[in-house]
Parts: structure tokens; C-alpha cells; sequence
């Protein structure tokens, strides 16, 4: 078993104005969002920037010699794309900044387009993104209009906001695990109510888990799409998924074929997950409690290092007071290990190969 704390961390740093009550409120922000934006590709050498005394000190001018604000991200993937450090061009005189940007993009980089996302907001147009020219946004108002074709409005069917501790709670501000802003979105949602039975999960005694899923993505380069599905004890009052097992996570990089793949990856495997039939993941999880393993060392020696096969076998020793005799019991002392890894992507890896080591039983 291993702890989630992905939905906490977001718990922790998103503002009031971030948090969302439904996915249909969350829908309805991101498809605003979708319907005030447009993507284009401009030449790097039809950008200028233009020193001002204040939105980062620079205006960004496109070719037809129209002026808009670059917001904070957007001003640092500009940075970047001129090859200069962001923190560093926000301390000089806006006039500075601005020869910087225009040396960089005119003089250093070669002739190439560059991805621009434009938006309109209250205050005028703004630019959300700078990217490649072969950046494949996936728009989150696509993804959330999916979500709530499978689940619904994310707080009154089986799959919602996680209660607190296994009990039902009222969606607020507060205990809600549905996020947005203008540059990212995370969605955690969970079937409590439909909890899969394990007659013998731990000590001889019974147990149940639960289903939950995180996704999250980003429409101007901030982060990957991604979708992690996972069984769980309880979600506690700061948002910590505690007891996680069989955690599964499919990303997706921002690639030229990223919203093909989206389609072609992501929506059936939401789809499969939502719809599930409870009554396979209770069979898969019962026939790997059941599922001996005739030589441990040999079964651990194909997919592990010796030092990380002997630090399963200590661990699962040490939280179960036996050693490993099954499928399950291989599973549970590779998630053990996992929690202790602070490197997310390494952790991850490492509850794959706990997933597919589940996935034998069936």
C-alpha cells in the first residue's frame, strides 16, 4: 500500500478562485475559456516586444503590429524561446528586458514559428502560451465534457468528490478536489460507495477499498496530460489518498499527435475505468490473494535489481510479519517500497510494475 498525496498538494496552494463545486461549474469555466481563445502560429521574427511600465514590463506585438499582455507563464516561455533566464529579465528596466527577448528571437533562434495562444479577458487580450509550433494542446473543456459524459456532475452520482475519512460530505470550497486556472486543471474523483470486497486483505481479516482516479493537463506547456487510477482505504481532510494500491497512470506529452492520442488512449481507458465492472477488479484482486508464487527470488530477479528485490521481500516482511508468498503479497511490498521514494517519476515506475504483477492473476 502506498500513499497519494498529488489531490493534497493541490489542496494546499489552489486558491478560492480555482476550486470548483461540480464539473459541470468546472465545464462550464474551461469551455469559456476554450470559446476566448485562439491558436496561431507566428514567425519568431514577427515578434517584437515592447517595453511598458508595467505587464511584465514588455508588450508582445505581432506581425500585424496588434499589442497584448503576456501573462506570467507566457512571459517565461517567451523568455525561453529568446534563451534568457525569465527571473533575471524581470529585474531589469522594462526597455532591457525588451532588447533581450527581441535579440534572442530575431538574432540567435533561427526562422521558426512559434505556437501563440491568445485570449480574450476582462482587461483586454492576453497571451496564455508560447510554445513550439508542434505543441498538440488537448483542451481541458474536451477532457471535463468527457469526465462528465462517464461520471456525471462529479458530486451527486457514485463517482465525486472524495468524502472525509469514508463518510459523505457537502462539495465547498474548502473539501473540493476539483481545480482550474488559466494554466492548469486536476480533477480526483472517487467511487466510495461501490467498495470492492477482499475477504482476506490483511492479517486473515477482511477489508474493502475503494476506486479513484486523478487527471490533469495543461493547454499551454506546463505540465503533461495524464490519468492515474488507483484503489484506496479513505481520503482524509487534507486530501492524502491513503492505502493506495494497483495504481495505474497513463500520460501523454504535448506532442504534434497529442490529441489524437487522447482520443484514441485516454477517452476508452476513462471510459473502461468508470463503467467498470467491480466485480472483475474483486475477482483479479481475490485470484492474486489466492495466486502462489512457486520461487520469490526467481519471480523478483526478472523484474528487480538484488537490492531492490531484497528491500521488497524486508519490507512487506516488516508491515505484514510474514514474508511474500503470493501475487498480492508481491504487489503490497512493492507499493510499501514505492511510498518511500521521493522522486515521483521513479515511484511511479515503480507501482507499474505492482500493477502488471496484479494484472498476472487474471
Amino acid at each position: 500500500m502506498t500513499t497519494l498525496t498529488q489531490a493534497s498538494t493541490q489542496w494546499m496552494t489552489r486558491p478560492s478562485d480555482e476550486r470548483f463545486l461540480s464539473l459541470d461549474e468546472l465545464h462550464q469555466f474551461k469551455l469559456d475559456q476554450k470559446r476566448n481563445s485562439r491558436a496561431t502560429a507566428i514567425a519568431n521574427r514577427g515578434i517584437t516586444a515592447i517595453p511598458t511600465d508595467n505587464h511584465n514590463g514588455i508588450l508582445i506585438q505581432g506581425p500585424n503590429g496588434h499589442a497584448v499582455e503576456p501573462n506570467h507563464w507566457s512571459f517565461g516561455q517567451l523568455a525561453s524561446l529568446a534563451k534568457a533566464p525569465a527571473g533575471y529579465l524581470r529585474t531589469l528596466p522594462s526597455d532591457m528586458a525588451a532588447d533581450c527577448i527581441n535579440y534572442g528571437l530575431h538574432v540567435e533562434r533561427d526562422i521558426e514559428d512559434v505556437g501563440v495562444l491568445l485570449s480574450r479577458t476582462d482587461d483586454g487580450v492576453e497571451l496564455r502560451a508560447a510554445t513550439g509550433p508542434n505543441y498538440g494542446r488537448v483542451w481541458d473543456a474536451d477532457i471535463i465534457g468527457r469526465l462528465r459524459a462517464y461520471v456525471g456532475d462529479g458530486v451527486t452520482g457514485d463517482w465525486r468528490v472524495p468524502g472525509e475519512f469514508g463518510k459523505e460530505v457537502v462539495v465547498d470550497r474548502k473539501n473540493t478536489t476539483l481545480y482550474a486556472s488559466d494554466r492548469d486543471m486536476f480533477v480526483f474523483l472517487a467511487d466510495e460507495k461501490n467498495r470492492i470486497e477482499i475477504p482476506n486483505r490483511r492479517d486473515g481479516k477482511p477489508g474493502s477499498l475503494a476506486r479513484g482516479f486523478f487527471v490533469w493537463n495543461s493547454e499551454v506547456g506546463s505540465k503533461t496530460f495524464g490519468i492515474s487510477t488507483f484503489l484506496f482505504d479513505f481520503v482524509c481532510m487534507n486530501r492524502i489518498v491513503w492505502g493506495a494500491s494497483d495504481v495505474q497512470t497513463v500520460t501523454i506529452r504535448h506532442s504534434s499527435g497529442a490529441p489524437h492520442r487522447f482520443l484514441e488512449e485516454a477517452v476508452p481507458a476513462l471510459e473502461a475505468y468508470s463503467q467498470g465492472s467491480i466485480s472483475g477488479i474483486t475477482n483479479t484482486l481475490q485470484l492474486a490473494q489466492a495466486k502462489k508464487i512457486d520461487d520469490v527470488d526467481a519471480f523478483l530477479a526478472t523484474r528487480f535489481s538484488k537490492r531492490q528485490a531484497d528491500l521488497v521481500k524486508a519490507t512487506h516482511l516488516a508491515e505484514e510479519d510474514r514474508p511474500i508468498e503470493t501475487l498480492w503479497d508481491a504487489t503490497v511490498g512493492i507499493t510499501a517500497v514505492a511510498r518511500t521514494i521521493q522522486h515521483q517519476d521513479e515511484r511511479v515506475d515503480l507501482e507499474r510494475v505492482g500493477g502488471r504483477i496484479l494484472d498476472l492473476a487474471a
